[in-house]
C-alpha cells in the first residue's frame, strides 16, 4: 500500500533528430498550467522551476504543444474538478510540470482506457494515465523512466474482518475491477488457470468498482495500491486488506516507439522534478497519510 518514488533515474537514450509535424486535435481539454495545478495540490509546494531542455529531437503533433491522452476518471491520478471540465490529479500535475520544463503547453485529451494506446502518435503525443510499464507494452511503445511505484491490492469495506493474505484468499468471492487493466490481467489469469474460483465484475470505470463495494454488490475490489491509497485518504469506508509488495509495478509516460527525442526530453524533465522534490510533494498531497 505504498510508496513514493525514491529516485527517478535518467535512462540512457541515444538522441536522434526529428522534424516536428502538425496535426489538429479534437475533444481536447487544456489542463491548467503546471503552476496552477501544483497550487491545487499544495500551495506551499510551489510550481516546478523552469528549465531549458532541448526538445529539437522530439516529434510533436502540434508545434509548442504536448498533447496527452488520459482516462479522466481514475482518481487520484486523473479526475475532474468540481466544475466538471477541468482535469486534476497526480498525473495531471506531473505531466503539466513536465510540459513546463519542456516549454510546451499541455493539452489533456480525455480518452477511454479501452484503446488508449492506439491513439499515441495519432491523437496525442503521449499517454500519462497510470500506465504500468510491462514487457508486452514495451514491444510497441516507448516509456519514460518510472515516476511512481505501485502494487496490486485488495480493498474491502472498513470493518470487514475477513483475512486476505494473498490473492488465493479471494477464492469464492465476487470482485470488482476495471477491465483491461493489470488488475484484470492478473485476476483473469488466476481464474483461467483454476487457481481460484472467483467471480469477476469488470467495469469501465474504477469509481464504479468502489460504488459496488459500498453497495454490497461485490465482496472486494482489486486495484492499483496507489488508487486504493487515494480512495482511503478521502473516505473512511474502505481498507486495504492486502497488497502484493513482492510484485512491484512502475508507472511511466508512454509514447511512440520511434519518438526517442521526446523520450529523452521527458526523462530529463522527470529527473529535474525528482531532484527538486516536486514529485514527492505532489505525491504527498494526492495520496496523503494512507500511503505512509
Amino acid at each position: 500500500m505504498k510508496k513514493k518514488c525514491l529516485s527517478v533515474l535518467l535512462a540512457a537514450v541515444t538522441a536522434l533528430s526529428f522534424t516536428a509535424c502538425g496535426a489538429n486535435k479534437n475533444n481536447a481539454t487544456t489542463a491548467a498550467p503546471a503552476a496552477d495545478a501544483a497550487a491545487t495540490a499544495d500551495a506551499s509546494a510551489g510550481a516546478a522551476s523552469a528549465s531549458k531542455i532541448d526538445i529539437s529531437g522530439a516529434k510533436l503533433l502540434s508545434d509548442g504543444v504536448l498533447s496527452v491522452g488520459c482516462e479522466v476518471g481514475y482518481p487520484p491520478f486523473e479526475d475532474f474538478a468540481d466544475d466538471g471540465t477541468t482535469p486534476i490529479g497526480f498525473d495531471i500535475d506531473i505531466i503539466s510540470a513536465v510540459g513546463e520544463k519542456l516549454g510546451l503547453d499541455v493539452n489533456i485529451i480525455n480518452t477511454a482506457w479501452d484503446g488508449i494506446f492506439a491513439g499515441i502518435g495519432v491523437n496525442y503525443d503521449v499517454t500519462c494515465s497510470a500506465v504500468t510499464i510491462t514487457p508486452e507494452r514495451e514491444e510497441t511503445m516507448l516509456f519514460s523512466t518510472p515516476y511512481i511505484n505501485n502494487y496490486q491490492a485488495v480493498v474491502l469495506l472498513a470493518g470487514d474482518n475477513r483475512a486476505v493474505n494473498s490473492f488465493n484468499d479471494l477464492d469464492g468471492l465476487t470482485i470488482a475491477l476495471q477491465k483491461e487493466t493489470t488488475s484484470d490481467i492478473l485476476m483473469s489469469d488466476y481464474k483461467s488457470t483454476g487457481t481460484i474460483d472467483v467471480q469477476i465484475v469488470a467495469n469501465e470505470k474504477i469509481t464504479s468498482c468502489f460504488t459496488q463495494l459500498q453497495n454490497g454488490e461485490v465482496d472486494a475490489v482489486v486495484v492499483d495500491s496507489t488508487v486504493a491509497d487515494g480512495f482511503i485518504n478521502s473516505s473512511d469506508d474502505f481498507q486495504i486488506a492486502y497488497a502484493d509488495t513482492a510484485e512491484a509495478e512502475q508507472f511511466g509516460i508512454a509514447m511512440a516507439k520511434d519518438n526517442t527525442g521526446l523520450q529523452k526530453a521527458i526523462n530529463q524533465a522527470l529527473l529535474e522534478l525528482d531532484e527538486e522534490g516536486y514529485i514527492e510533494e505532489t505525491y504527498d498531497y494526492w495520496f496523503g497519510s494512507a500511503a505512509e
